[in-house]
């Protein structure tokens, strides 16, 4: 009789035990590496963004997403030149176009596209390899592309 007491105040110890939520949490520093890792007994459940009624949303809650704005480029991957243009809405003009190497050197800068909606961008003196158009806007969200020379 005491072995099946003994027996049941363990069996009940375990499975109160046994709902609790353990967790391990980690920590990260800017570079992505992992700083500390910690087991949490008894965690409170985490609290998220609440969920609101579609009545109850404003503005404010709605994510913006930038690129409403086309840009096409032809051909990619590139031999001679590369052919720009785009479509830009609500005074968004375009301000600079930079050619990058992948090592980051500024290869070439356009300035004063303001009026125009297409640019050309001569390859023929750059060896074969990636390269990154980088398209400036007024509004200050860049957008970058990147460019296979053959």
């Amino acid at each position: 009789m005491k072995y099946y007491i003994i027996l049941m105040v363990l069996a009940f110890s375990l499975l109160s035990t046994a709902q609790n939520q353990t967790k391990i949490k980690f920590s990260y520093d800017n570079a992505g590496n992992q700083t500390s890792r910690t087991l949490c007994v008894n965690c409170p459940p985490e609290t998220g963004k609440q969920i609101k009624e579609i009545e109850a949303i404003v503005d404010e809650d709605l994510e913006k997403i930038e690129g409403e704005d086309m840009i096409s480029y032809y051909p990619n991957p590139v031999k001679e030149e590369l052919y720009l243009k785009w479509e830009l809405r609500d005074d968004n003009y375009v301000t600079s176009i930079q050619l990058f190497s992948l090592t980051g050197q500024v290869l070439k800068t356009f300035q004063g596209t303001k009026n125009t909606n297409t640019q050309n961008i001569l390859f023929q003196s750059y060896p074969s390899g990636v390269y990154v158009v980088l398209v400036n806007y007024k509004s200050g969200a860049p957008k970058s592309f990147k460019i296979i020379k053959q």
